[in-house]
Formats: C-alpha cells, sequence, structure tokens
C-alpha cells in the first residue's frame, strides 16, 4: 500500500484544502472522509483544518505528506496521458 496524504482543494471549493490520501500509485486522491477505515472524526473546533485528526493518526502510522504541487502534477499527467 503506497501510504500517501496530500492537502489539496476539493472541487467546487473556494480553494480551501481538505487532506487527500492515496493507496495505489494508479488510483487519483480521494478525501480523506470516503476512504472511512483510515479516517478519524475532525476536532470540533470552529474552522478547524478538515483532515486534521486524520493526518496526525496517519504520520504517526507511517504515512508520507506529499507537497500539493508535487500532487497535482502527478493528477494532471495521470488525466493528460
Amino acid at each position: 500500500m503506497l501510504k500517501q496524504m496530500a492537502w489539496l482543494p476539493t472541487l467546487g471549493s473556494n480553494g480551501t484544502k481538505i487532506l487527500h490520501l492515496r493507496i495505489a500509485a494508479h488510483e487519483t486522491w480521494r478525501p480523506y472522509n470516503t476512504l472511512p477505515q483510515f479516517a478519524v472524526p475532525d476536532y470540533p473546533i470552529p474552522g478547524g483544518s478538515k483532515g486534521w485528526a486524520t493526518y496526525q493518526k496517519l504520520r504517526s502510522e507511517g504515512w508520507t505528506l506529499i507537497p500539493s504541487d508535487q500532487a497535482r502534477m502527478n493528477t494532471f499527467s495521470r488525466i493528460s496521458a
């Protein structure tokens, strides 16, 4: 399993980034809350980062954070191919 994380905007958002996960190189990035086997509940903080609690959990389990620009380039290159 690949175990990668990135902070990316969601479709239709105002640019606010949430945590996205990728567990295989051939898959697209998915919002953390669409993978319930990895996600944990968000902290009840108004305006808090969506996915921060999940990020902390997965980071402690050895997941790798990929820079947002790199994650977007990987997604674009797969779509263009």
